[in-house]
This record gives structure tokens, sequence and C-alpha cells, in this order.
């Protein structure tokens, strides 16, 4: 009787490990923080007018401050069927009176092979526009990458997307996605958002993406009507960019990506409407020394408006980091963030913005 007894605890005992074991591999939270010492040196009292400022506040302002929180959970109904939910804290600028209050990232599910390589996904998301982009750039603590700084795009939109392989080898992938258009917020309009991109990775270490987003808007009146009511005209927006990334592990990286923006009908020119156009254009590089320790440096260029009526808006931006990795889950980086500003037509210069910062990165679970 005693030995029977013993057996079925055993078995009870290996029953409750494997289910234990199973749940533990459906299910997994993980999570990441960024955050850092600041201090603006110099910034030009006039900023707080101009818009397109990436690198904002007031001169001798300086603080702690976490920059994003993540707290992630995937779990995996079946081998079919996969979710997460992320939560995240992100506070908008240095600054910002905003509560450490989180706010729901992703929210999705995911029906893996709904044929063969491409998946089905619905819910809020990441959308396409930089997924791939920032992964190579792989330095997200540090900044936004520049289509995210300058809010071209919105990193999240709830929608819903098919990617996947077009080849078996997969290196070209696809990703369509239709979405409300406004990020992590519940829809507020008609109006939608159609994403495309195509990816082409021939060897491990290189990828190339190409990007087209079409947001649709409503119309307005054209000012050069004459009837009444007066003719609308179409003021949607178009956006393309293409990414060309090489990446070696510990090693090193170099990426380099453009953008064009069009608002149709989005200026009025000598009393007439036409298009506005906005570019952008960002390199950057890091160099390993050893494993531990990485120099990174990036250039962006951006001009909201090449119309040559309009001056003042443009934008150079550039960050140097130095990476200190003193574990795989943890990163210090001493660096430095620089913007100058294109003058006005009055001839109004503009001192540079120069911000000195210590960035702490860390990873858990």
């Amino acid at each position: 009787m005693q030995k029977t007894f013993l057996t079925i605890i055993a078995i009870v005992l290996s029953t409750n490990f494997l289910l234990s074991q199973e749940v533990t591999n459906k299910g997994r939270f993980s999570g990441y923080m960024f955050g850092d010492y600041f201090y603006n040196v110099a910034r030009d009292t006039g900023i707080s007018s101009l818009s397109n400022v990436a690198n904002g506040g007031k001169k001798d302002f300086n603080g702690f401050q976490f920059r994003r929180i993540y707290f992630t959970y995937d779990y995996n109904i079946s081998e079919k069927f996969t979710t997460r939910l992320r939560l995240s804290h992100e506070p908008k600028t240095y600054g910002s009176d905003d509560k450490l209050v989180f706010f729901i990232k992703d929210a999705y599910i995911q029906w893996n092979n709904i044929w063969a390589g491409s998946d089905f996904i619905f819910g809020i998301q990441p959308t396409p526009t930089w997924e791939v982009s920032e992964t190579i750039w792989g330095n997200r603590f540090l900044e936004k990458t520049l289509l995210d700084l300058r809010g071209i795009a919105t990193s999240r939109d709830f929608g819903i997307s098919l990617k996947g392989k077009i080849d078996k080898q997969g290196i070209f992938k696809y990703w369509l996605m239709i979405g409300n258009n406004s990020g992590n917020s519940f829809e507020s309009d008609k109006y939608k958002r159609f994403y495309a991109h195509i990816q082409y990775t021939p060897i491990k270490q290189f990828t190339a993406t190409f990007y087209a987003d079409f947001k649709a808007r409503p119309n307005i009146n054209d000012p050069a009507s004459t009837s009444n009511p007066p003719e609308t005209v179409a003021n949607n927006d178009l956006t393309y960019a293409l990414f060309l990334g090489y990446k070696e592990k510990d090693a090193y990286t170099f990426g380099i990506e453009s953008f064009l923006n069009q608002r149709q009908n989005g200026m009025i020119s000598k009393g007439t409407l036409k298009d506005k156009t906005g570019i952008g254009l960002t390199v950057f590089g890091l160099y390993n020394f050893t494993k531990e320790v990485a120099v990174v440096g990036r250039y962006d260029y951006y001009d909201p408006n090449t119309d040559s009526d309009v001056k003042g808006d443009s934008r150079n931006w550039f960050i140097f980091s130095l990476n200190y990795k003193p574990n795989d889950k943890v990163t210090i980086s001493p660096n430095v963030i620089i913007e100058t500003y294109e003058s006005l037509p009055n001839r109004r210069k503009f001192d540079t913005s120069i911000t000195p910062r210590i960035t702490f990165f860390y990873t858990f679970l």
C-alpha cells in the first residue's frame, strides 16, 4: 500500500511538473528600460517658436528621466496562434510633466502560417514603416529612427496586416497593412492608412527595404473655386522610404535611409494650391572595438517643405555615443545630441542645441 501511495504521489508530481513546463513554454514575460541624465548646455531662446525641433527644452535644464519602460507578455495559444500584450511608459519630451503611467503599446493576435510562409495579425501592432531599419540601427535607446523622430508616421496602429515570404528562401519578404492611423488611440474618423513594404535580404548581413503608405484625409475647399459651395480637392498624404543596411554582428554596422513625404494640395503658393513635399535622409554607423565597447555616430537631415519659397524649417541633427556593455543585458552610453537650424528669411540665425547625456539601457526577464 505504501509503495502504491508513493507511486501515485510521484505520478502527480511529475504531471504537475510537465504541466508547469508547458505553461512556462506557452507564456513569457520580458521587458526593458532606458533613461538618462541629460544637460542642455546650449539652446537658443528662439527655438520655442520654431516647428520641427527635435532637440528642444531650455538652456541649463537638466535631470534624470526614463524615456521608455516596456513590460511585455507573449502567450502561445497554439502553434497556429500567438498573442502579445505590451505596456509602455514613454514621456513625450525632456522635462515633460507626464506621470509614470503606462499605456497599451501592443495588443494583437497572430495567425501563423495562415498559408505557407505568411502570417495574419489583428490588433494594435507595429507598422511596417521602420521596423526593419530600427532593428539594423540597433540603438533605439539612444534615439528613434528618422521617420519616427520627425513624426512622419506612427510606430503602432490598430488594424490588420499580412506579412511573410515571397520566395521559399525568404530573400524577398512583404508586409501589407490597413490601419486606423490613430496610433494607440481610438478611431476618430472614417479615414484609414494603407501600408506596403518589400524587404530584400540576399545575404544575412545586408538588407534593403522599400516602403510606401497612403494616408487618407478629408478633402479641403479649393480657394480658386467660384462655385457655392466651393469645389473640394484631395488632401491625402503619400510617403515613400528606401533603406539600405549592413550589419556584421559584434563588428560594425552601416545604414542609410531616405524618405519623401507629400501632401496633396498641402500649401498655397501665389494664391493657388500645390503639393507640399518633405524629404529626409539619415546615415549612421557603429564600430565595435571589442564586444563590450562600441562607438556610434549618426547624421539626419530633414526639410518638411522643399518649396523654394519656404525657408527656415530644415534641420541638421547629430548624435555621437560611446556604448559600453558590462553585461549582455546592460549598456551604459555617454552621448551627445546636436541640432542645427536653418536661418529664417529675415536672416535671424539660431544657436545650435547641444545636449550631453549618460544613457542607461537594460533588459530584464
